[in-house]
């Protein structure tokens, strides 16, 4: 089915910012569009396939995943490579009005 599936911004922490993660795990971390549920995933791509865009070196081609919670088709899209705690503070700064769910 195409068209069915909503995009939402996939984050994969590197260096400092995944020091309390196993080293072997390599994850992107999500929030499904459809229901809120944070997910997460294997990352398929290498770090050098991404590009350094806005500020954030982010994989624009996304991949697709499916929501555990919900069972629906999503696009993660774009995943953004998080270094160190001040990328995450700048992260956030920029993506809070798109990982928050408006109340109105």
């Amino acid at each position: 089915m195409k068209g069915s599936s909503l995009e939402t911004v996939g984050v994969r922490y590197t260096g400092w910012a995944a020091l309390n993660r196993d080293p072997l795990e390599d994850l992107v971390e999500y929030t499904c569009p459809h229901c809120g549920a944070h997910g997460t995933k294997a990352a398929r791509r290498p770090r050098s396939e991404y590009h350094f865009t806005d500020g954030f070196v982010q994989d624009l081609h996304g991949e697709m995943s499916m929501c555990r919670n919900c069972r629906k088709s999503l696009r993660v899209s774009p995943v953004v490579l998080l270094h160190d705690r001040d990328e995450q503070r700048r992260f956030n700064a920029v993506f809070s009005a798109d990982l928050e769910v408006s109340k109105n």
